[in-house]
């Protein structure tokens, strides 16, 4: 499956109609995130069950900034629209691999909870 290129258009009817999406936030002039697309674009290819999209934090400031995108390229997993992953960095396709399977596995139902109690305490 090729990557999907996410835009405030577009972003919330992915989140909507997907289980899991898999986020890559980049920029055109950006070195690493030059070296990570191939290996995002690579994964994309194995996991077909996973949207693979790409925020372009150029041209989607809006997006970039919703999410505090400090440093790119950052990789965020979203499972039943949560957000369940973030880190900044190029990772090796062994990683991009465990991630989601790790994402998969995930009982949401405890996550949910685990939120709720976090919020309740602020």
């Amino acid at each position: 499956m090729a990557t999907t290129a996410l835009t405030t258009e577009n972003f919330n009817d992915t989140l909507e109609d997907n289980d899991v999406v898999l986020i890559d936030f980049w920029a055109e002039w950006c070195g690493p995130c030059k070296m990570f697309g191939p290996i995002y674009e690579t994964a994309s290819e194995r996991h077909t069950d996973v949207v693979f999209g790409k925020v372009d934090t150029e041209d989607q400031q809006a997006l970039a900034a919703e999410f505090g995108i400090m440093s790119i390229p950052t990789l965020m997993a979203i499972r039943e629209k949560v957000v369940v992953f973030s880190q900044p960095g190029v990772l090796p396709e062994e990683a991009i691999d465990q991630l989601l399977e790790q994402v998969r596995a995930l009982d949401m139902d405890e996550v949910r909870a685990s939120i709720a109690e976090e919020s309740s305490r602020v």
